[in-house]
């Protein structure tokens, strides 16, 4: 490690988001009590531009905080705004979140957005933009997938499907193209300006039929088409699969990630893209683990690929409430910092850390 910082939260969390002024926010999970929803201040190391080595502060700050009776699975930043969107059991509404002004340690409920037509009882995936008003798209199933302004409550589009599978990921590639992930790994794309505008990408390889997938995207430099940026998909077991979405007819790369509990469950499954490595990703949710792998040279071999470094922190923590090995709920990268990552576990630790480059690598 180049440096490492560790937090203990009161219950554990499975969201790290960044808000606004280099602000993080995470919220607990928990079923049967109540859930916490904290804003942190980083450690001053992590509001530098450069590592400058120990500092007497190394701890995140609560800086304000609120309580949701609902266990929080998803939540999501409103870019340029102070509003927070959440969704999780036992429905697929929305909740919407105000964070107080300087003056105020509260982040205080103000709405509801309230579930999708029918009695799906699935909680709602989300991704939200603020590109021509706060906008939050979600849906729990891909004939339920809609975008609704957030501040009135207002629909402003529905996507057209005619299948009902259950949504594992989605998300704006820009503020007119939706890229939506079913647990079955089914890529599809939409275009708001289009009323039937939903078009499938590749299937994944052939795998069980139990096989639940998950998605990332990587958000390309400005002026830089969105479609041309790969998406990784991660597999229950492990699979690993990069796409052009600009080629939707065939695969970009395919691997076999090393991990340790294959088929472990998809609840906490997790890859993201580095925002500023080239072609660098992150997995987690198989174990007390996150991996890191270099993609450039992958192919579509299938091979196992070998990680470039693996962050074992939270695996060493003691055993949670219910006496299993800590579990990586959920990981994100810093936004300017190349090798920075942010890690939560099951154990409640939040970790910050950033690893030294292997030799030979530029």
């Amino acid at each position: 490690y180049r440096d490492l910082h560790t937090f203990e939260l009161q219950a554990p969390t499975r969201i790290i988001e960044w808000v606004r002024g280099n602000r993080v926010c995470v919220a607990g999970y928990r079923q049967s009590d109540g859930n916490e929803i904290l804003q942190l201040i980083p450690p001053p190391t992590l509001l530098t531009k450069e590592t400058q080595g120990l500092r007497p502060e190394r701890d995140f700050k609560v800086e304000c905080g609120g309580f949701s009776e609902r266990p929080v699975y998803s939540l999501k930043y409103v870019p340029d705004t102070s509003l927070l969107v959440t969704s999780g059991p036992p429905d697929s509404s929305l909740q919407v979140w105000q964070v107080s002004a300087e003056d105020s340690d509260v982040i205080k409920s103000v709405s509801t957005i309230a579930r999708e037509n029918g009695t799906e009882q699935s909680w709602a995936k989300t991704a939200t933009i603020s590109a021509r008003a706060p906008w939050v798209l979600h849906g729990s199933r891909l004939d339920r997938v809609q975008i609704t302004e957030v501040e009135s409550g207002k629909n402003v589009y529905t996507a057209a499907s005619r299948g009902s599978e259950e949504l594992s990921d989605l998300a704006f590639l820009d503020c007119n193209t939706l890229l939506l992930c079913c647990t079955t790994g089914r890529l599809c794309l939409a275009d708001i300006r289009q009323s039937q505008s939903l078009v499938e990408a590749m299937s994944v390889p052939s795998v069980p039929c139990s096989e639940q997938w998950c998605m990332g995207t990587k958000h390309g430099a400005q002026g830089l088409e969105p479609s041309s940026q790969p998406v990784a998909r991660l597999s229950s077991r492990g699979l690993l699969t990069l796409t052009d979405l600009r080629k939707i007819s065939e695969h970009l790369a395919f691997a076999k990630a090393r991990v340790s509990s294959p088929d472990s469950g998809a609840e906490f499954l997790c890859v993201s893209w580095a925002p500023a490595l080239e072609g660098y990703l992150a997995i987690s949710g198989f174990d007390g683990t996150v991996h890191v792998y270099d993609t450039q040279s992958w192919d579509s071999s299938g091979r196992e690929a070998e990680p470039i470094f693996v962050h074992k922190g939270h695996a060493f923590g003691g055993a949670g409430d219910s006496g299993d090995p800590p579990l990586v709920t959920v990981h994100t990268w810093h936004l300017q910092k190349p090798r920075t990552l942010l890690s939560a576990a099951s154990d409640g630790s939040l970790h910050v850390w950033d690893w030294v480059q292997p030799c030979g690598k530029c």
